[in-house]
């Protein structure tokens, strides 16, 4: 017995630290007659009159090493009912350095690493208890002594968090404390007698736990016996009541969670939970409807990447999804992503000026279904929704298409020179003027330039020729065993590293990657589509052999992303241009988003450049797409938090997942989405979401799936295809039904009387 007073230590195990920058409380000792002898115990500061001690020992697992946690508390004292009347406990807890028995020191080291990546195979899979009195009480209420223990143990750093988000930092430290011990059978107890379920607290750690306490405290369990008993509460329920009462309380952590997603992402439509964002890029200014129909569809963010198109091209974008959000009365924030440092392939030389038609043929050759071809002159709008043409043709001859009338025939000579005809079926009103839709029975292979004439019984009369196809797309085509060799822009030409046998060349922008790679490491291309293995480097080229491709080769663009998980690359955190396009964002957008984050260094950059630019209201959505970023995401949080930004996270799939492995994917975005939770910030799920549906029209079922796992965020994003909005009311009308639950054609599954 402690004879009513209870001191406890903190000491702290090295292997169970984290190397994020924050520390975790490994022993919590109990100064009494048996303890004092195998610590060094500085003085008291943790007082509980009329307890008795018990110690918990917990397996603590991190980076793959295991090491055992001692928690010391203490519970009342059966005889010392006197003085549990009044009594209550309270909690100091300072960095203490103490002894272990061969005198070695258990002090805490900053710059050890809090993983949140698995820990391996052959971790202890429970904990053990240390007197066979103790019972679930105990053991809920040494988990709560150990989040409150790192709570104090990080309370400077907390101080540093602004206001806004001090209690969300407290409550992520929380949550940390929570996964830094193996509580696997305290879960089962938990959830054996239908308490507390301890994978769903995230969002009000402390105040779930001190819940728990009290619930169990009025009704004891005894876990060796499996019965229950009731007795008189502790006296110490008073600090309890505080933890689940104020700004830490169950409901007012929900109602800050969702109110700091609105911040960033703005109030959500009637009937749904969960924002949806879409890419766009030039086809948003290349049709008047787009925007409309996209916001008519469910759009509530637009996001526009960087990386791609210019400022001209961008202020054009926001000038009509402003002005399309204030028609429509439909809200709608702006996205821009800056490119970050993304290693990219270089622009191939463009290719021809050609557009092929092509009819719909059978099996044998003989067509079914002439193309469908669209006539306009240049910049009178897109086609209709409601029409779906095989190819647009643009054209120079305000006379001709004057002129045109339904089943006129237009003539034109293609690239070979063969004699083709265009029947013109519909005429159509456009934004600017009139299109027709013609059709084209045979192939054809149309260049700028082509002159177009109206065919009568008398003669051709010259109307106009064909302008502005873009030119086609280039690629090199990649199979296993090629070599393909990456220079630096503008040196193509062959060194010392290739000769005539390497027949696949492309550049790359990124020099810094040149100085980093190393032969034998694995190379990746266009999102893990194609793999290769680096077989040697230079200043200026490497030279990679490829590893895996399609079964009849796989293809290689402009602009695809290189990705090379293995390589210690110095990236930069905001590039020069990043630099050069926050001035942009900065001034237009509503949410800024920052690409390949990996440490704290970037986010410090980041607040530094938005003071610099008086933009401390400037949304932040903080990209997860490497593993160093994954890793760091609780101290990223934390150094963003010290901002007063409105805060979120992108789960950036596609590099994500080349990164850290395809295996591992489900594990990372699920952990993610937890620390997030915790964090009370926001979670985008971006990448590949509906891609069959955006690009074919039709979803896969796999997809549909991932959308399930996406309505665990506040945001669902969709990038661009030909289908996006049909793809965007999809994801309207699932998100609706969802939030509503009206399924009302599906009758509940149940049982009844008659199907005995």
């Amino acid at each position: 017995m402690l004879g009513g007073v209870a001191s406890v230590a903190i000491f702290t195990n090295q292997s169970a630290l984290s190397n994020n920058g924050f520390q975790i409380a490994s022993f919590l000792v109990v100064r009494s007659s048996n303890l004092s002898r195998k610590y060094s115990i500085p003085q008291p500061f943790f007082k509980i009159p009329g307890f008795r001690e018990h110690i918990v020992q917990f397996i603590a697992s991190n980076n793959g090493n295991l090491a055992r946690k001692n928690i010391v508390f203490a519970i009342p004292n059966e005889k010392d009912d006197a003085e549990k009347e009044g009594s209550d406990y309270y909690i100091d807890y300072p960095v203490i350095v103490g002894q272990k028995e061969d005198g070695s020191s258990c002090a805490p080291e900053m710059g050890t690493a809090f993983s949140l990546l698995p820990c391996g195979e052959g971790i202890l899979r429970s904990y053990e208890i240390n007197g066979k009195e103790d019972g679930l009480l105990a053991k809920l209420m040494a988990v709560h002594l150990h989040v409150l223990a790192m709570e104090q143990w990080n309370a400077s750093k907390l101080k540093m968090s602004h206001k806004n988000y001090l209690v969300s930092a407290t409550n992520l430290i929380h949550y940390l404390a929570l996964k830094s011990l193996n509580i696997e059978q305290l879960k089962e107890e938990l959830s054996s007698i239908c308490l507390l379920n301890l994978d769903t607290i995230n969002q009000h750690v402390l105040a779930s736990l001190s819940a728990g306490i009290r619930l169990l405290d009025n009704v004891k369990y005894d876990s060796s016996s499996h019965t229950i008993s009731y007795s008189e509460g502790i006296s110490s329920t008073k600090s309890l009541d505080k933890q689940m009462k104020g700004e830490f309380s169950i409901n007012t952590l929900r109602r800050r969670a969702s109110h700091t997603a609105d911040l960033l992402l703005g109030r959500l439509p009637e009937k749904r939970n969960t924002h949806i964002m879409v890419t766009v890029g030039e086809e948003a200014i290349e049709s008047e409807t787009l925007m409309k129909d996209l916001l008519n569809a469910g759009t509530t963010i637009v996001r526009i990447n960087c990386a791609h198109g210019s400022p001209e091209i961008w202020s054009e974008i926001i000038r009509r999804v402003k002005r399309t959000s204030q028609i429509l009365e439909k809200p709608c924030r702006i996205l821009m992503d800056l490119a970050g440092p993304k290693l990219r392939t270089g622009k191939l030389q463009a290719g021809p000026c050609v557009l092929k038609i092509s009819p719909k043929k059978n099996a044998y050759g003989k067509v079914i279904y002439p193309a469908l071809v669209w006539l306009s002159s240049p910049g009178a709008g897109s086609p209709p929704a409601h029409v779906s043409p095989d190819a647009i043709l643009h054209v120079d001859g305000e006379e001709l298409l004057s002129k045109l009338k339904v089943d006129d025939v237009v003539t034109l000579f293609d690239a070979r020179g063969k004699q083709r005809t265009l029947k013109i079926i519909s005429r159509y009103p456009i934004f600017s003027g009139v299109g027709y839709m013609a059709e084209c029975s045979k192939a054809a292979y149309v260049k700028s330039g082509a002159k177009l004439f109206i065919k009568d019984k008398r003669r051709k009369l010259s109307a106009g020729h064909v302008v502005n196809i873009p030119p086609l797309k280039q690629f090199i085509k990649l199979r296993v065993d090629d070599l393909l060799s990456i220079s630096r822009d503008g040196q193509n030409e062959e060194n010392n590293l290739t000769s005539s046998t390497v027949a696949h060349r492309i550049a790359c922008s990124s020099e810094y990657v040149f100085d980093s790679v190393k032969p034998g490491e694995p190379i990746a291309f266009d999102d893990g589509k194609i793999w290769g293995i680096i077989k040697a480097t230079s200043t200026s080229e490497i030279l990679v052999s490829i590893t895996h491709a399609g079964p009849r080769g796989s293809k290689l663009g402009s602009e695809k992303s290189i990705n090379i998980p293995r390589s210690n690359i110095r990236y930069e955190g905001l590039t020069s241009k990043d630099l050069i396009d926050l001035d942009f964002v900065a001034n237009h957008a509503d949410i800024v988003g920052v690409s390949f984050v990996r440490d704290v260094r970037d986010i410090l950059l980041l607040r530094q450049e938005l003071e610099k630019r008086k933009r401390r209201d400037l949304g932040i959505s903080i990209k997860i797409e490497t593993k160093e970023g994954f890793e760091k995401l609780p101290l990223l949080l934390l150094e963003a938090m010290k901002m007063p930004n409105p805060l979120g996270i992108m789960i950036a799939r596609g590099d994500l997942a080349v990164e850290c492995g395809w295996e591992n994917m489900a594990y990372i975005q699920k952990e993610i989405i937890s620390v997030c939770t915790a964090a009370h910030v926001p979670v985008i799920w971006a990448t590949q979401v509906l891609e069959s549906l955006v690009r074919s029209g039709v979803p896969t079922r796999a997809e549909l799936t991932d959308v399930a796992e996406g309505m665990r965020t506040s945001c669902i994003m969709l990038n661009k295809g030909k289908c996006i909005v049909e793809a965007v009311s999809f994801l309207h009308r699932i998100l609706s039904n969802h939030s509503t639950k009206s399924h009302a054609e599906f009758k509940p599954l149940a049982l009844s009387s008659h199907d005995f």
